[in-house]
């Protein structure tokens, strides 16, 4: 399958997928106005530039998930994308939510397509039988939050290490750290899919996750004036870890957490579902069933 893809502002993460697919050729420029030749190529993909595709309308085009927090035509123009060979990939179940919230998506057909983790570089090295050590990932959520967690672990004499998303750290650091991780304590933001997260479990890392239930958890949140539903998980199965919402419940998903520690199998759900061949696989599926 060969495909154009428009690189624009890409995350990282998702650039490296689109680089690591083996059976999608793509041809990556990094302006939409580059190119205007799509006939040799099954699909397009533009990760935040819009086009008005009603010129194009033999070609499949997928765009986002880049474009913008919620639906701004101003800002990218939404209304070019037109079904029915347009569509906006939202990433996950409650984006998808949000933006058909909002009158500036009315008829914008989405879908929901996954970057794939790479598996590769985040693997395991050892059982988690030999693993021995423990970290907190904190990302924009209440200090107080943080601070609880902490005091805990210490209550009980666990020592670990905290990977704070605001203050920055070294990938290198962190993939070392995740070999030698028992497990891991989430306290984060909502995600649309969230790389971290799905990292440590490739390491094969059980987490205990400190859900949200909605976007204004993200703290000292100045972008976010509703209480859109949301989670720090949208990608998730009880291979993974254990997961909670309210500080009332830590000890007991805690406690449930541990015994049952060494029975996750977390990278077994991101090789199936979220791997770079995984989320290759999604997306030629999707295109070949997309009818225009």
């Amino acid at each position: 399958m060969k495909a154009i893809f428009f690189s624009k502002n890409a995350h990282s993460k998702n650039l490296n997928f689109i680089k690591k697919c083996k059976k999608i050729e793509f041809k990556i420029y990094e302006n939409i106005k580059s190119c205007n030749n799509y006939e040799n190529v099954d699909f397009v993909y533009s990760i935040s530039q819009t086009k008005k595709i009603v010129r194009f309308p033999k070609t499949k085009f997928i765009f986002g998930p880049q474009f913008s927090v919620f639906p701004d035509n101003n800002n990218c123009e939404i209304s070019y994308i037109k079904p029915p060979n347009g569509v906006y990939n939202a990433l996950c179940d409650w984006v998808i939510n949000s933006w058909k919230d909002d009158p500036v998506t009315n008829g914008l057909n989405f879908v929901k397509l996954p970057f794939g983790v790479d598996t590769e570089i985040f693997d395991e090295v050892k059982p988690i039988a030999q693993r021995e050590k423990v970290f907190i990932y904190f990302k924009q959520r209440d200090p107080v939050e943080l601070e609880f967690i902490e005091n805990e672990l210490t209550k009980m004499g666990i020592s670990y290490t905290i990977f704070n998303y605001n203050k920055k750290y070294e990938e290198k650091d962190y993939i070392d750290y995740l070999h030698e991780s028992k497990y891991g304590i989430w306290v984060g933001r909502h995600e649309s899919q969230g790389f971290a997260l799905q990292e440590a479990l490739s390491c094969n890392v059980p987490l205990l996750v400190w859900d949200v239930r909605y976007m204004t958890q993200e703290y000292m949140n100045t972008h976010i004036h509703k209480d859109y539903p949301a989670t720090s998980i949208p990608y998730w199965d009880p291979k993974c870890g254990e997961f909670f919402h309210d500080q009332c419940d830590f000890m007991q998903t805690f406690t449930k957490f541990l015994q049952k520690i060494e029975t996750y199998k977390p990278r077994e759900f991101i090789v199936e579902n979220l791997s770079i061949d995984a989320c290759e696989n999604r997306i030629i599926d999707f295109v070949k069933n997309m009818k225009i």
